[in-house]
């Protein structure tokens, strides 16, 4: 954790609160009409709120359990004002979000024996690859060797786009031809940064939306081949999410775990969409940690999830 708590200053509180300022403002917006002439927090405003928050892409399980804690918090207090309506989501939200085990324990290169091994799933233009560059440049600010592979052998653009980015960081690049076996650039991979003593490995893999059993075979084919380097290989598989997608999203996300033990997410795209709320939402519901969240397009805009900051920047008024 101490890698995670590093990355993430008080410089980056800037770069979230401007990231999420689209999310910000809609929710504000529609929690605002929703409140006109409204004094207290009676059943019409709980479902107003529940639609706003299901239009903010919240989610609707996690939206009820939203409205359940603050129905509770009426009942206590009949004459409680809608003025103090946004203190009580921030403090509901991050009481909801606290409560799930899911960021306890998330993996870091210093946890392992060398070297740590990084599977990176998701469809096509959720920025996978650009995650992976932007993970890279981070781990190596940390003082780690890193080296990237390219198995996303079915789009020339996926090899060459992660060519750049290991240039651009200065870190060596696996790569073979295009139509090459996955599972084999996986393997030459994993043995160059063992030969290498590199502290972490971080694989591109295919995004195509194959069906689920395709999908399945396919990533169980690059573990099993890894596992012939390095035994307990992978150590994490991080799931790619595009948050403008908002509830698309939720479904990329049950489709990938039904398909492969995916342990961190990490959801991109934030800055240029009103859908924030999703993290909300995917942080609360799936048993997996959100690690990371892209709110913009610099090389450090990549950030460490913290739930505490995210909610505060979410509803900073």
């Amino acid at each position: 954790m101490s890698f995670l708590k590093k990355i993430f200053s008080s410089e980056k509180k800037e770069s979230l609160d401007k990231g999420l300022e689209k999310s910000k403002t809609s929710f504000f917006d529609k929690l605002g009409r929703s409140l006109v002439g409204k004094n207290t927090v009676d059943d019409a405003v709980l479902d107003n709120l529940e639609e706003v928050l299901i239009t903010s892409d919240v989610g609707v399980e996690t939206t009820l359990k939203i409205i359940d804690r603050i129905e509770k918090r009426v009942s206590k207090d009949p004459y409680m004002g809608t003025s103090e309506l946004n203190s009580i989501l921030r403090e509901e939200i991050s009481g909801l979000l606290s409560e799930s085990e899911t960021s306890v324990h998330q993996k870091s290169p210093s946890d392992k024996e060398h070297p740590f091994v990084v599977m990176v799933v998701g469809v096509n233009g959720v920025g996978k690859t650009t995650t992976i560059g932007k993970l890279a440049h981070q781990y190596k600010q940390q003082g780690h060797s890193v080296v990237l592979g390219a198995a996303d052998t079915f789009r020339a653009a996926a090899i060459d786009q992660l060519q750049i980015w290991a240039d651009r960081v200065g870190i060596p690049l696996v790569k073979q031809q295009m139509g090459s076996d996955p599972a084999s650039v996986a393997y030459d991979t994993l043995q160059a940064a063992v030969r290498q003593k590199a502290d972490v490995v971080l694989i591109d893999t295919a995004g195509r939306l194959h069906n689920k059993v395709n999908l399945m075979n396919e990533l169980t084919k690059v573990k099993r081949v890894m596992q012939k380097v390095i035994p307990d290989a992978p150590h994490e598989v991080m799931l790619v999410l595009d948050g403008s997608t908002g509830q698309n999203a939720f479904e990329q996300a049950k489709q990938f775990t039904a398909a492969t033990e995916v342990s961190a997410l990490t959801v991109t795209k934030l800055d240029g969409t009103a859908k924030g709320g999703v993290v909300i939402g995917i942080s609360d519901q799936f048993q997996i940690p959100v690690k990371f969240i892209g709110v913009g397009e610099g090389i450090d805009d990549l950030q460490v999830f913290d739930k505490g900051e995210f909610v505060d920047s979410f509803f900073k008024q």
